[in-house]
């Protein structure tokens, strides 16, 4: 199975990375207010609309913006100027040199895996 958020880099799919491999349960988590958690902060990051989408798309190579809007109908040129700015300000996205278009970061990259988990969670976990 496919899935596209497969670590470009190394090829291994998020599930499969031996870095999330752990045979111990985590430490339970101390109190924390919402809006000073980092999970919850970067899950309502990635939570706009588009967002992951813009991720996605970049995963195999840069891309300039006509060709990022021709990826993602519905998005309007402002969205997505503003979205990727937004995805530049926390590191997951540079612009690339030459094309003058965008590329993912090492750290955007790394996100993959994460996004990866997520897809796989989201597809076979079972409906609440």
């Amino acid at each position: 199975m496919f899935s596209p958020w497969m670590d470009v880099e190394t090829g291994i799919r998020a599930l499969d990375h031996p870095a999330i491999q752990t045979d111990s349960r985590p430490e339970m988590p101390r109190p924390v207010r919402p809006q000073s958690c980092p999970v919850e902060d970067w899950l309502a990051f990635l939570g706009h609309r588009w967002n992951a989408l813009v991720l996605w798309h970049l995963r195999a190579a840069p891309l300039r913006h006509g060709e990022l809007m021709e990826c993602l109908p519905g998005i309007t040129p402002k969205v997505l100027g503003e979205r990727l700015a937004a995805l530049q300000d926390r590191g997951l996205v540079a612009r690339a040199e030459g094309r003058h278009g965008y590329m993912l970061t090492r750290r955007g990259s790394t996100l993959l895996s994460v996004l990866d988990q997520l897809e796989l969670w989201a597809r076979y976990a079972p409906p609440a």
